[in-house]
């Protein structure tokens, strides 16, 4: 993993570890990395892997075995697709649709190129 400047390091961490998740390379109530290693693993502070990782608890996504690590939640995914799905709408459709209507593009037309595009995507 490259961090950038972008974001803070700790939340890139968070970011690739729900990705994973996401993608099922991490699946629910599978062991995560500990924080030393991941920490010595990136060459980065413990504390910042600290931080992601309780970033990741308080969200639901990690839990903690008290003396032997961290874990993926068995709701993780779901959680997560949950969340995503509703910020999709809020930040991509809702501001598509608008931007469609300034544009003098009607509902029929935007939904007709969706689906030609969802079609492409089959392919």
């Amino acid at each position: 993993m490259v961090f950038d400047d972008r974001s803070p390091i700790y939340r890139q961490i968070a970011d690739q570890i729900e990705a994973e998740v996401l993608s099922g390379a991490l699946a629910g109530d599978e062991q995560v990395m500990s924080t030393n290693k991941y920490a010595a693993f990136h060459r980065i502070n413990p504390a910042t892997v600290n931080k992601a990782f309780q970033q990741l608890v308080d969200d639901g996504i990690l839990y903690k075995r008290r003396g032997i690590g961290m874990f993926v939640s068995p709701q993780a995914r779901e959680t997560l697709r949950a969340r995503r799905r509703k910020s999709f709408f809020t930040d991509v459709v809702e501001p598509m649709v608008a931007q469609a209507r300034a544009i003098g593009i009607e509902l029929p037309e935007l939904i007709e190129r969706i689906n030609e595009l969802s079609r492409e995507g089959e392919r």
